[in-house]
């Protein structure tokens, strides 16, 4: 058996639904194959244990034979047992193909999204993604999964249908016709299905998407008093999602009732006809019998065809939702000949005048707060626009892998995942416990690893749930630091701790990060003077830079923007107040 996940998923056909399962078919076609043989000798002994019953009625209890009575009952076991090995290998194997399907849907998705980045969140939704994960993926897994029997059914009813033909061209021809036009019946509803199962999929993705902004953003809308508007909002999604369901339901359940109803007047309508003719003496008591089992078989291929066709419905729609992640490119194009970048050297963006010293710490001030991110973005080449350069070489001019590995841009959106804190701090394994320490104290959070039961070895929720705010940031600080690239640019690192973690971590910052370029984006005083220089930004472009103390003096604006919350009252604010 295939051991997963896969080592190299592949590069997917994205151009349609249709293609990219046939991709994925084709990625199993080993163990796809295995299945359906393993389904055809399955369903086909089924198919023959009628007829070997209506043989051993016949030529031994009619004929009152024991010893070819014993022989077909010794033939039914053996076929019997082979029906139950087929069974249990045929099981197997769809466990593997749903398996597989489902792992490099996954992985392919996974490699897509790390690929676009910063991209992605911009251009789909994160509820989208979720979706893919949550449903899409086992929709597609179903689908390989029923391949199997599927084939069988197909297979099974040709043997059917010769055994019959064989034996009474009549009833042959009533069970050929037959089955094919009760699917022919059952069709009408498939398309419709198909369309309220793609409207129920939009709805639980708009309502993941929903619910992950209400996590996302759960402390601020309790700060601000807007839990029971969203809760208002996120009720009326979710009644529409079971609004969207319920549709489905509607529709899928007369699609199962019809299963079961027109195989049943099938039966009846063969057994009579079966009946008529024993009674006119043109049919066995032994081909009677055969007969029924085979209407009553048949029931089974009849429903794997319709399953298969609903499958393929839910498939294709999933196989949509995943293209559409597949088909996004990043914001970010490589260059035709690119330039490999210096290791160390200034970091200058010509269009707002910002010069980051090589191995100072700088900060950079904006007189407008909401601009932090777009400046990162502009610094760390998560902008196609950006004309940032560094060591005079253009960062548009080198690889994105190249600037990932010589600027981290660590800002407030960070994310931890669960697995144990070391590996959280330090995916790549390279640091030692000594440089995981120095790290922590920086950062000063050598107390959330005391407070953790086995250290560097516990555990980590998703997001990093069972932190606070101010631990999950200073952590964050941590893997930044970690990391050790030639220029780190933090956003705002300070932002969710008290004044005294706050002053421990700008005493340190600096020792730490000797000799290499630190670009912290931020107006909190404490930070900002103990820093090299200060750059300060308005309206887009610098217009002061020099130490913190010298810019309070002589520059209003930057007074302004960095004593905003602690400036005292004036004598007209008091009078007012």
């Amino acid at each position: 058996m295939r051991q997963l996940p896969l080592a190299d998923p592949g590069v997917p056909n994205h151009r349609s639904p249709v293609r990219y399962l046939g991709w994925v078919a084709r990625g199993q076609a080993r163990t796809l194959a295995g299945g359906m043989a393993f389904g055809i000798l399955w369903m086909a002994s089924q198919a023959f244990i009628p007829a070997i019953l209506g043989r051993a009625i016949d030529e031994g209890i009619a004929a009152r034979d024991g010893e070819r009575l014993l022989r077909w009952t010794a033939l039914l076991f053996a076929v019997g047992v082979v029906q139950a090995t087929a069974g249990i290998m045929r099981h197997r194997f769809a466990v593997t193909n749903w398996l597989t399907a489902a792992y490099r849907t996954v992985q392919v998705v996974t490699r897509k999204s790390a690929d676009l980045g910063a991209t992605l969140p911009k251009q789909l939704a994160t509820g989208e993604v979720v979706s893919i994960g949550a449903g899409d993926l086992s929709y597609i897994g179903n689908l390989m999964e029923i391949s199997a029997r599927f084939a069988g059914a197909i297979v099974a009813f040709v043997v059917v249908a010769a055994i019959l033909l064989s034996s009474s061209t009549v009833l042959g021809l009533v069970v050929l016709i037959g089955v094919p036009l009760m699917l022919f019946c059952l069709g009408p509803m498939l398309r419709p299905l198909h369309k309220r199962q793609s409207a129920q999929r939009d709805a639980v993705g708009d309502l993941n998407s929903l619910g992950s902004d209400i996590v996302a953003g759960l402390r601020v809308l309790r700060g601000i008093g807007g839990e029971d508007s969203f809760s208002r909002r996120y009720r009326s999604e979710s009644q529409q999602v079971r609004k969207a369901g319920v549709r489905v339901a509607g529709i899928q359940s007369v699609l199962d009732a019809a299963q079961v109803l027109l195989p049943g007047i099938f039966v009846v309508l063969v057994v009579g006809l079966g009946a008529h003719f024993a009674l006119r003496g043109d049919l066995s008591a032994g081909s009677l019998v055969a007969f029924y089992g085979y209407a009553t078989f048949l029931v089974l291929p009849l429903r794997t065809a319709t399953e298969f066709a609903n499958q393929l419905m839910r498939g294709l729609v999933a196989a949509r939702r995943v293209i559409r992640v597949l088909k996004l490119e990043p914001d970010i194009t490589e260059p035709e000949t690119p330039v490999r970048l210096p290791d160390h050297g200034d970091l200058v963006d010509p269009v707002s005048g910002i010069r980051a010293r090589d191995g100072q710490l700088t900060a950079i001030v904006s007189a407008e707060p909401d601009s932090y991110g777009p400046l990162a973005d502009r610094l760390g080449r998560y902008d196609e626009t950006s004309e940032v350069r560094y060591g005079g070489v253009t960062l548009a001019s080198a690889t994105r892998a190249d600037v990932r590995e010589r600027i981290l841009v660590s800002d407030t959106g960070a994310q931890m995942f669960t697995g144990p804190l070391r590996t959280e701090l330090d995916p790549s394994g390279r640091r030692t416990d000594d440089e995981l320490m120095a790290a922590l104290r920086t950062a000063s959070a050598e107390d959330v690893l005391v407070a953790l039961p086995d250290g560097l070895d516990s555990e980590v929720e998703e997001k990093g749930r069972s932190f606070s705010g101010g631990q999950r940031q200073r952590l964050v600080l941590v893997r930044a630091l970690l990391a050790d690239p030639s220029v780190l640019v933090l956003v705002e690192p300070t932002s969710a701790v008290d004044a005294h973690t706050e002053a421990r971590i700008a005493e340190r910052l600096r020792d730490h990060r000797t000799g290499r370029s630190t670009v912290v984006l931020t107006a909190s005083p404490l930070l900002l003077d103990r820093v090299d220089e200060v750059i300060f930004v308005a309206g887009g472009r610098v217009v002061a830079t020099g130490k913190h103390r010298e810019l309070l003096e002589s520059t209003p604006q930057y007074r302004r923007t960095v004593t905003r919350q602690t400036e005292p009252e004036t004598e007209a604010e008091e009078v007012l107040r």
